[in-house]
């Protein structure tokens, strides 16, 4: 019985806290706190590694981020008269493979440089630690789904995980049931990740909504900027 209240609470409750305080905390740190509102990249204090680290870390994440959100978010009404879930489980396990390995690679050498320069270290904040080593370890926990994906190719457990994900974006209740038998790591992978949303508003992660809005702002602009006027 304590089981079903961890799973229910885990996977039915923790998401939509979650997201409430991802939403309200970040238009609230917007709203207070714009100075703050940026990455403070470390590439002045030190360039070795920066560009290799950063370049495969953004396009592995951004791969992956966008992988998860179609896959879990298409419902399987969607794809099933021209792909089985064996077939979308099996390009998801290769894709992930791929873009989890890209970004391994330049996370590792983020890590490294984040933890071990002494003048990046320096000027670090307790924050930046965190939530980089939280990433790690949820890109490590990402990349062990997959052989556990390996033990049943029937796609079974690619469904499941879609109900879930698309139960709790649309408000539907029952979603914690279809996450009760599946594997630990899978579990474990879902509670980081939503845990990765609630932490989102206090860390340098905000700095994602500026690249996103940044490229809309300067194509919608009403004019051009002066910089300085003549005369």
């Amino acid at each position: 019985m304590t089981l079903n209240y961890i799973n229910e609470f885990l996977f039915g409750y923790y998401p939509y806290i979650c997201l409430s305080v991802f939403l309200i905390g970040s238009i609230l740190r917007y709203d207070r706190d714009q100075y703050s509102w940026k990455a403070d990249s470390s590439q002045l204090l030190r360039k070795k590694g920066m560009r290799l680290g950063n370049n495969l870390f953004h396009i592995g994440i951004i791969l992956l981020f966008f992988g998860h959100l179609v896959g879990l978010l298409t419902p399987h009404e969607v794809y099933h008269h021209f792909m089985t879930a064996e077939t979308k489980q099996l390009m998801a396990m290769v894709a992930g493979g791929v873009f989890g390995i890209t970004c391994f690679l330049g996370m590792t050498i983020l890590v490294i440089r984040r933890l071990f320069d002494d003048r990046i270290r320096a000027t670090s904040k307790p924050s930046d630690i965190l939530i980089l080593l939280i990433l790690y370890i949820q890109l490590i926990l990402g990349l062990l789904t997959i052989p556990a994906s390996a033990e049943h190719l029937d796609g079974s457990s690619m469904i499941a995980l879609a109900n879930w994900a698309q139960h709790i974006v649309t408000f539907r209740a029952g979603a914690a049931e279809f996450i009760t038998h599946e594997a630990l790591i899978f579990k474990l992978h879902l509670v980081l990740g939503c845990t990765i949303f609630l932490l989102f508003p206090f860390t340098r992660l905000v700095h994602i909504f500026s690249g996103i809005s940044a490229p809309i702002k300067y194509l919608t602009r009403s004019g051009y900027q002066i910089v300085r006027k003549k005369g």
